[in-house]
């Protein structure tokens, strides 16, 4: 297994999502085409011999917000765990059989990575954002990172909260799960990843203060709805986090098929 990892995920498509308003507190269902799109990356992502492994994942964190919470349920983790926002008498994704679980991740509702408090810019798109505050006078070159939002966050607030989840996952998840010996291997050894299922602003801002840069100089970073993104360290060390561009294909299991067709 690689050094401990992070795995971003955004929400699938919203109405919203497709015509850029912004979307902080407003509860939105997926459309039809986003729940599709999530199926479809949990089918093709999720696995042991895919990029998220999910007898590997050692925590699980999620926004308060419903579209989140739905995304999680789509990719088909095989949770042990009921999904907190389910009853008990309520019909969930959950394995029906003990040999359909594969993770026994704890899955956390959490409000540190709910979506940038928007404010007074809720429901807004930029361009408009940016004609209403030409209309009053203010800076008409609004940018989310450096200005921050009226009624809403600033980026030193955002900073804050993801900074300490940061610190906690690093402490409670990462440190000392370095090496060849460290994290999963075919139900043995200690899960080392975390998976975080939340916004496209608050995760774009998440990998920012992943590898300590400044939210005020734009991170320039993307993240469409139902994408995924990796985070990582540096040289096996948890003082050099990094995000990464790209992983490498998993060749044990390519490994094991072309020895047993010998």
């Amino acid at each position: 297994m690689p050094d401990p990892r992070v795995f971003i995920i955004r929400h699938g498509e919203t109405e919203w999502s497709l015509n850029g308003r912004h979307t902080g507190t407003t509860e939105l269902p997926l459309t039809a085409n986003g729940e599709k799109r999530i199926r479809a990356t949990g089918k093709a992502l999720v696995g042991d011999d895919r990029l998220i492994v999910p007898g590997n994942l050692a925590h699980i964190y999620v926004s308060p917000r419903r579209r989140a919470q739905r995304t999680l349920e789509l990719l088909s983790l095989g949770c042990r765990e009921r999904y907190p926002w389910h009853s008990d008498t309520e019909s969930s994704n959950l394995p029906t059989t003990p040999s359909d679980i594969r993770t026994d991740a704890k899955i956390q509702i959490t409000p540190e990575i709910q979506e940038w408090d928007y404010g007074n810019y809720e429901g807004l798109t930029s361009p408009e954002i940016r004609k209403s505050r030409a209309e009053r006078g203010l800076n008409a070159d609004w940018d989310i990172w450096r200005d921050g939002c009226e009624g809403g966050e600033s980026p030193e607030d955002v900073t804050k909260r993801l900074d300490e989840l940061i610190a906690d996952i690093r402490t409670r998840f990462h440190e000392g799960r370095f090496g060849k010996e460290a994290g999963w291997k075919g139900k043995q050894g200690v899960p080392n990843d975390v998976l975080i299922v939340a916004h496209g602003h608050i995760l774009r801002a998440f990998a920012a203060r992943w590898v300590g840069k400044p939210l005020r100089d734009n991170p320039s970073l993307l993240l469409e709805a139902g994408g995924v993104g990796t985070l990582s360290y540096e040289h096996h060390c948890i003082e050099e986090p990094a995000i990464l561009l790209g992983g490498a294909f998993v060749v044990d299991v390519a490994e094991k098929e072309e020895g047993g067709e010998k």
